[in-house]
């Protein structure tokens, strides 16, 4: 239970400071507890409803969180995270295991080899939008690997300054984490992730709202590129060991 409200903790503030790192809970709660793919998305995605709310609200106050993209972005994302959440309880274990490794390897290089377009303005229709929330909610939800690792990359790519992005990501990921949460939730042990939840909500909602009050005051750039580096390695290490 300690070890799990650090590591909430923690998490929390990279996600609230960068928009990602969220893909890490998972990995924590099957390769560290050991628990099944479902009781550790149902946990995870419960933090990142947390950590979306508190921390676009946060960059919200600071005028960082462009709400019409954000809304578009999450019609799409809403209704494609109930897909992923069936897609992911019929397929194997394993399977579901290197879906989220591979997830988090590739968005780990994205976010590495990209190179930043700050102040651009962004140019893309609402269909388009709520196309490219589908297909990353429906990513994010059968993996785990959390919107924003998925998210913030295509609207870096499309022009989107880096806070701002990181503020629609947060914004995104509750309505990727509220279907799949319920989903994964209904499908756990509830003996196993109920009396985790009050402690998983209270440590990653700290960690998030500390993160968020401060990450307009971090390097960005090298707090990305860290956790891009890591999150590579992590995930290199687990597909290996899979196989």
């Amino acid at each position: 239970m300690l070890l799990t409200i650090i590591i909430n903790f923690i998490v929390g503030v990279l996600v609230g400071v960068s928009g990602i790192a969220g893909f890490l809970l998972p990995i924590y709660y099957i390769s560290v507890m050991n628990l099944r793919s479902v009781e550790a998305l149902a946990l995870s995605f419960t933090a990142f409803i947390v950590s979306g709310a508190l921390g676009s609200f946060n960059y919200y106050k600071k005028n960082l969180l462009n709400l019409r993209i954000a809304i578009i972005l999450s019609i799409g994302s809403f209704f494609a995270s109930f897909l992923g959440v069936k897609a992911n309880l019929l397929i194997p274990e394993q399977i579901v295991q290197i879906i989220l490794y591979t997830m988090v390897l590739l968005s780990g290089i994205s976010i590495l080899i990209r190179k930043n377009k700050e102040n651009q303005k962004i140019k893309c229709n609402e269909f388009l939008l709520i196309v490219i929330g589908f297909v990353t909610g429906f990513i994010c939800s059968i993996s785990g690997a959390g919107g924003p690792i998925i998210v913030l990359p295509i609207l870096l790519m499309l022009g989107i300054g880096i806070h701002e992005a990181v503020a629609t990501s947060l914004f995104n990921s509750v309505f990727i984490g509220i279907p799949s949460s319920i989903g994964y939730i209904l499908n756990s042990d509830l003996s196993i992730i109920l009396p985790l939840i009050p402690a998983v909500i209270l440590s990653h909602g700290a960690g998030v709202y500390f993160g968020s009050k401060n990450g307009n005051r971090i390097n960005q750039d090298i707090l990305k590129k860290t956790v891009a580096v890591f999150s590579i390695l992590i995930s290199m290490y687990k597909l290996i060991s899979l196989f």
